[in-house]
């Protein structure tokens, strides 16, 4: 069976950054844990609905924060116990600046570097 990573079509990068996300009940605030131009994965302490777009604020370090509208494609929930619930979530970008495309397109190696 060929790994999920070996399919994608845009290279990912580690990177840890504070990210919070825009709920109809409030705000969840996650880190990142990879950021491709297309998607993000991210870490967080609530379960997000699949399918669903949401508002996500990314705060890189030494760079203005970065907002996007994604859609969750993926939900995985990690280190269930009762008293430490993680959610990891990939999310597909739907919408970002030029500005912070190019950001983006600018930081992540290309692939074969």
């Amino acid at each position: 069976m060929s790994n999920p990573a070996d399919r994608r079509k845009h290279y990912r990068m580690d990177v840890k950054w504070p990210v919070t996300i825009m709920m109809k009940s409030g705000t969840v605030e996650g880190e990142t844990t990879n950021i491709s131009s297309q998607g993000v994965s991210i870490t967080c302490d609530e379960p997000l609905l699949l399918n669903e777009i949401y508002t996500l604020h990314i705060r890189p370090p030494d760079y203005d924060s970065i907002e996007v509208s994604g859609r969750v494609i993926w939900s995985d929930m990690y280190g269930i116990d009762g008293e430490n619930k993680t959610v990891g979530i990939g999310v597909c970008i739907v919408e970002i600046s030029d500005k912070d495309h190019s950001y983006f397109e600018e930081i992540i190696p290309s692939v074969g570097e």
